[in-house]
């Protein structure tokens, strides 16, 4: 991973969290039971996008611009409060076996799309421009030594 950048990396991220729920939309209506493991699939991985970026990736960021307060990643870290209340209203359907969810999807939809986009255009390009090489193996290397049950742990059984 040492050639790997931060735009790049979670650019795909968010491609592969699209998929997820693409396939969870496609699904949902037809058969639930096969819907299901695409919307865990998004939502762990949105989780653990969600808690790499504020653990990780922001505090570099504030430090390497100085910045303690305000800035984009305090509007990035409001934004993910939002997602994660929408999620969690998503993912209490899904236990419900409730398929009419299109609503909040739409919702959840709105709010990444422009978040996603402020990240993609600026945020992980200046931490691509802001670290070395070294510094971006060592983001990765946390990335990876990230606890799992930090961010999967519904207990919902599906």
């Amino acid at each position: 991973m040492s050639k790997a950048t931060v735009t790049g990396f979670y650019g795909h991220d968010h491609d592969e969290l699209d998929n997820y729920l693409k396939e969870f939309q496609a699904l949902k209506h037809k058969d639930f039971s096969k819907a299901k493991p695409f919307f865990r699939a998004f939502k762990t991985g949105l989780l653990r996008h969600i808690l790499w970026e504020e653990e990780i990736l922001f505090p570099v960021f504030e430090a390497k611009m100085g910045m303690k307060e305000g800035g984009p990643t305090a509007v990035m870290r409001h934004e993910h409060a939002q997602i994660k209340e929408i999620l969690e209203a998503l993912h209490q359907k899904v236990r419900r076996q409730e398929p009419d969810s299109d609503e909040g999807e739409q919702a959840l939809i709105a709010i990444l799309e422009a978040h996603n986009q402020k990240e993609e255009m600026i945020l992980y390009p200046a931490i691509d421009g802001l670290t070395s090489p070294q510094e971006k193996e060592a983001l990765f290397k946390q990335m990876q030594e990230f606890p799992k049950e930090r961010y999967d742990n519904c207990g919902c059984g599906h």
